[in-house]
């Protein structure tokens, strides 16, 4: 279906994140997806996929997670995210990372749900969470501190969600509720890693699907970088897309 979009501001317990919306082109409200992007953040290919997602019925957010550092495109990126560039975007990136921790992560959290759900555009139903990359562990965070909120969470590459680390993801999983579905890079997590993954998510009862998608490197769904695999992008999407109807529309 058509769709309009929009550039937001969103008020934030350390200043103002700019975001991108996508919502589809008609009269009535939609159920919400907060979608956070991978580390190179907002740019067009991911809000090419927002729009997407919207033209399925959807209200998407993208929030600029690095807000912090400044207004997206936070740093200038290539057209192409090859072998050549890749160091030194990461150069740039990786401080960002680093510096984006569990708690201003649940902080803007908080703040992006409270402006999602107030758009006159969202419905009153739950939401979703959908991330790539480092977002797909910040979307997990997001539905373990809103369990009430967040019916359904989709991580596509997602950075590490078992670690040794206190705050690792894994270890809030007992307070999600969303349906959840990962997919993984084959070289993603270690047979050892994955193994605990899925006993962690059985063991917090969540309900869950966790798949290898083949032939992929970390990054498969952004299609301006060298890790594209375009049959990956719409095994993404064959995954993404029941997850939200059933989850969503239905509510």
């Amino acid at each position: 279906m058509p769709t309009k979009t929009k550039t937001l501001l969103i008020p934030t317990a350390d200043g103002q994140a700019d975001a991108f919306a996508a919502f589809p082109d008609r009269d009535g409200r939609h159920p919400g997806v907060l979608l956070y992007p991978d580390a190179f953040g907002v740019r067009p290919v991911v809000e090419e996929m927002a729009r997407e997602l919207a033209g399925h019925g959807y209200y998407v957010l993208v929030p600029n997670i690095f807000y912090r550092h400044g207004p997206a495109p936070v740093i200038e990126l290539p057209e192409h995210i090859g072998a050549e560039t890749r160091p030194a975007v990461f150069a740039q990136v990786m401080p960002m990372v680093k510096a984006h921790t569990s708690e201003r992560a649940l902080l803007d959290a908080d703040a992006y749900l409270r402006f999602l759900t107030a758009q006159p555009e969202v419905g009153a139903g739950p939401v979703a969470a959908v991330g790539y990359c480092m977002g797909g562990a910040l979307a997990m965070r997001t539905a373990a501190a809103h369990p009430g909120q967040v019916a359904a969470v989709a991580g596509f590459h997602p950075s590490p969600l078992v670690t040794d680390a206190p705050d690792s993801p894994h270890r809030d999983f007992p307070e999600v509720t969303a349906q959840v579905h990962l997919g993984l890079a084959e070289g993603d997590m270690s047979p050892e890693t994955l193994s605990e993954l899925n006993q962690a998510l059985d063991a917090a009862g969540v309900s869950h699907t966790c798949e290898i998608y083949p032939d992929t490197v970390h990054g498969f769904t952004m299609s301006d970088t060298a890790a594209f695999n375009p049959s990956a992008l719409q095994r993404h999407w064959e995954r993404l897309l029941p997850l939200l109807d059933r989850t969503l529309t239905n509510s």
